[in-house]
């Protein structure tokens, strides 16, 4: 089953009395369970695709489908709604709140669902996904007692919490050395193996592709080559 479906997107902005065209017609499909990346130069449409895929932004133009739905058509509440529940999202820069543990930054997103989960509830939950990406000596720790590649970590874990059937990220490695990178992806790997999550994550690090099991590549707006076909990494 195709949990993201896109169909000529267009994404358009307006730049002072010139028009940037950054999305020029996407299609695109991307199965459940998928283990996806999108590839290309700087301002190649990389960002815009996924803030696309994610319902941060709006696309000027196209029919975009989140589990079949034509989400092109939702109010702003319902896509908020969507993207607490459905969406995870993996920045490059982290984003961590400062002032919050390890346990409590992955907690966070649960207490926003508010949806009754019981207090050991969201603690079980939050402690298990800590568990799996190796930080559970670190669970008490502020961001900034924490390596590069821990608060990515932390940043994996929050997104998951929430059990989305999507995760975004945009370039989850660009701030890691690339050993730690490496690392990361593996990880990001293994939850898509145990989690059934379907990873979407953007790259310029050719290194890294052996881990997925599609290649989208983009360049000026269009789709380049879609390598859905490439084999798929072991």
């Amino acid at each position: 089953m195709n949990v993201i479906e896109l169909t000529n997107v267009k994404k358009d902005y307006p730049l002072g009395a010139t028009t940037v065209h950054a999305l020029r017609g996407v299609d695109l499909a991307i199965k459940e369970g998928d283990f996806i990346s999108i590839v290309g130069p700087s301002g190649s449409g990389k960002t815009t695709l996924l803030n696309i895929i994610g319902c941060i932004d709006h696309a000027t133009e196209g029919m975009v489908k989140i589990h079949e739905e034509d989400v092109t058509t939702y109010s702003d509440r319902r896509l908020t709604d969507l993207r607490l529940h459905t969406i995870g999202f993996i920045f490059q820069t982290f984003n961590l709140i400062p002032v919050l543990s390890t346990r409590e930054n992955v907690e966070f997103p649960l207490l926003l669902m508010k949806e009754g989960l019981s207090r050991k509830q969201i603690r079980e939950r939050a402690e298990k996904l800590i568990e799996e990406v190796g930080l559970t000596e670190q669970i008490n720790h502020k961001p900034y007692e924490l390596s590069g590649g821990q608060r990515q970590r932390v940043a994996i874990a929050r997104a998951l919490v929430t059990r989305p059937t999507i995760v975004l990220a945009d370039e989850p490695t660009a701030n890691l050395d690339s050993e730690t990178g490496e690392i990361i992806l593996k990880l990001m790997k293994e939850l898509n193996r145990i989690e059934k999550t379907t990873f979407i994550f953007s790259t310029h690090d050719a290194d890294i592709l052996k881990y997925a099991n599609g290649v989208v590549k983009i360049k000026d707006g269009l789709m380049a080559h879609d390598g859905r076909s490439s084999p798929t990494a072991n």
